[in-house]
């Protein structure tokens, strides 16, 4: 075998003829010996010398070969730069990928060279005799690209799996930084995707990289605090534990739309567009998609829990992030993939909306089921008035979306009612739901310019309102049961007051109307109570005659007030009106009837009682007095008897 290790110039084995025989085989074999030592010594100075020379070679070698050729002698070079090559493929001492950029470089230059070093062997017309040396040789080649492969499959691995920062994977990072990947390996990554891909190992090329991806973002997700739950799973967990999940599921679901998502289409796009457009749509799509699909499964279980009331605003929470957050995906994925997300996404929004409806509708019925016939002791604040009105005080700041869900499903029935998906439990029936969902085709022409939900609130109060006075007749004393009235009246009054969205649903008239029905209620109990106080201070019948009156008839009015005084005082200190602007109200307007009245009588007829015993046994109350002893009233403090002047 001869030393040189690259063709003559002509390409005929045949050296040229020298200047004089005398002189040329001397010369030749000095050359030549120079040659080998200056080989032997840049082998052992360079490793890279040889293959760099050797791939010119075989540049040269390829670049004068055409199909047509038949008689080509495949030269030794080949065989030697096959050498160079498989003891590169073998890795001994190899630097890990993008540690020496050049070395990554000038292999996977020699890869391709041997690829089209593959392929032009096979197009060459071999001569019979020459046919099985060269089959050999391509056979070579295949197990040393085998081995390249198998190398560019390990370290596209280990770059996709080491080569991840810390600051990526916190929570806090932003769509740049994810996933965290350094330009140098970004670029790696890409060089070998190519080779492989070109090579023909395009399925284990995505097989690594998807698998890799996917692990990677799984455990993203998981240093969120978020689990993979099966829809069963999800069905199954008490509440508690759902709602934290559900508060993990929403800080998941904006990382992922925000952060995740748009960062693995940078990564895929870099890694595989610019040669490969296609696939990097492809694994995009089949990555993102599974993730998307399974924290979707997580609201299609949420929907299909048993539904509660304390659930409406969890559930609302969930239809909100999806409703906001979706929009951030747009033009991520490809028109089909994007298309099929938007439709599940949506269904699972649309369903998580309907189960919300139900649970507020469901209030109706809590409210018509309270059927309790035990009077609230004191006239103070139903248990129903006061959960009703947080509850719908709390729903209301949800208005806007409320009134989205209301709207969409209004728009749902009016269509056709009966494709609507099911998610009652038990024997729920169509019918049954069509009547839940009635308040939406029950619209008369009084409420025909309000929102479906702003209809469904004024339902509720109505119901609210019936129920109440149900209970204010369970009363046996009427000024009670206007109390009873009064109480739960300003309660409501001051929670829409109080809330800017709930008294935007219901209006100044509605307020207008509830205040007037305050006042009535107010003349009822001052009628029903203090009316007949003052009928004892009646001058009717006591009219001086010859500047006398009838004693026994003044005695029997101041006996009659003071004993009646007595009870009320007695009664009425344990009634209970807990807001204090209503208690101070009620106490100045009975001040204001009863002690001016008080004080005439008693300054006209004080002077017909004998002083001393008489005076003592029949004026017990100075108007001071009972101005002390109104003031007792409503503190839901009982006395037995009102405190008496000495």
């Amino acid at each position: 075998m001869e030393n040189n290790n690259h063709l003559p110039d002509d390409h005929t084995g045949i050296s040229p003829v020298p200047d004089s025989k005398d002189d040329a085989a001397p010369k030749l074999d000095t050359e030549a010996e120079e040659i080998k030592n200056e080989e032997s010594q840049n082998e052992e100075s360079d490793p890279h010398f040889d293959l760099e020379k050797a791939s010119e070679d075989i540049d040269k070698f390829l670049s004068s070969l055409t199909s047509d050729d038949v008689s080509v002698e495949v030269p030794e070079l080949v065989e030697k730069y096959l050498d160079l090559v498989e003891q590169k493929v073998s890795g001994e001492g190899r630097a890990k990928w993008c540690q020496f950029p050049d070395e990554d470089s000038a292999f996977l230059e020699s890869l391709d060279r041997v690829s089209k070093l593959t392929k032009s062997l096979r197009e060459l017309k071999p001569e019979e005799e020459k046919s099985e040396s060269r089959g050999s040789l391509i056979n070579r080649i295949g197990r040393i690209q085998q081995r390249a492969m198998s190398y560019l499959e390990e370290e596209f691995r280990f770059l996709l799996e080491e080569s991840i920062t810390a600051e990526s994977e916190s929570e806090s990072a932003e769509p740049e930084a994810f996933p965290g990947y350094s330009d140098e390996v970004v670029s790696g990554l890409s060089k070998i995707a190519k080779q492989m891909i070109s090579g023909g190992y395009e399925s284990e090329c995505c097989q690594i990289y998807i698998m890799s991806r996917r692990n990677a973002f799984e455990e993203s997700i998981q240093r969120l605090g978020f689990e993979k739950y099966s829809i069963d799973e999800v069905q199954r967990m008490n509440w508690e534990s759902l709602e934290r999940e559900i508060a993990t599921w929403i800080k998941a679901f904006k990382q992922c739309a925000t952060v995740y998502f748009p960062g693995e289409k940078t990564l895929a796009d870099r890694v595989f567009s610019a040669e490969f457009p296609s696939i990097s749509a492809s694994l995009f799509s089949n990555l993102t998609r599974g993730i998307l699909i399974q924290l979707l499964n997580f609201v299609e279980g949420i929907a299909m829990t048993k539904r509660s009331a304390e659930k409406l605003f969890k559930f609302l929470d969930i239809y909100e992030t999806l409703r906001d957050t979706v929009p951030a995906m747009d033009g991520l994925f490809q028109d089909e993939c994007e298309n099929e997300l938007k439709t599940e996404t949506n269904t699972a929004r649309t369903r998580l909306g309907e189960a919300a409806i139900f649970i507020f509708c469901d209030l109706e019925n809590s409210i018509k089921a309270d059927t309790a016939k035990t009077p609230v002791p004191g006239g103070a604040v139903h248990p129903l008035t006061r959960y009703t009105m947080n509850y719908l005080k709390y729903a209301c700041e949800y208005k806007e979306t409320l009134e989205q869900v209301f709207n969409e499903h209004s728009k749902i029935e009016q269509i056709d009612s009966t494709n609507r998906p099911s998610f009652e439990e038990g024997s729920n029936t169509q019918q049954q739901q069509q009547q839940q969902f009635g308040f939406m085709n029950s619209m008369d022409n009084e409420n025909e310019n309000q929102t479906p939900f702003a209809v469904q609130l004024m339902t509720v109060m109505d119901l609210l309102d019936t129920n109440l006075e149900g209970k204010a007749k369970l009363y046996k004393d009427v000024a009670l049961s206007n109390i009873f009235m009064m109480n739960n009246g300003r309660y409501i009054l001051q929670k829409i007051k109080g809330s800017a969205e709930i008294h935007s649903v219901m209006g100044d008239t509605w307020c207008r109307k509830r205040s007037s029905d305050l006042r009535q209620y107010h003349k009822n109990y001052q009628r029903e109570t203090w009316n007949k106080l003052l009928g004892c201070l009646n001058h009717e019948g006591l009219n001086p005659v010859h500047g006398k009156v009838a004693k026994p008839v003044l005695k029997e009015r101041f006996k009659s007030f003071n004993q009646m005084f007595d009870e009320i005082h007695r009664t009425q200190s344990s009634w209970v009106v807990s807001d204090e602007q209503l208690q101070s109200e009620l106490r100045v307007s009975i001040s204001a009837v009863v002690i001016p009245a008080y004080r005439s009588f008693l300054g006209r007829f004080s002077q017909f009682l004998d002083a001393g015993r008489q005076t003592e046994k029949y004026i017990k109350f100075q108007p001071e007095d009972l101005e002390n002893y109104i003031d007792e009233l409503f503190d839901g403090n009982p006395m037995s008897t009102a405190r008496r002047k000495p």
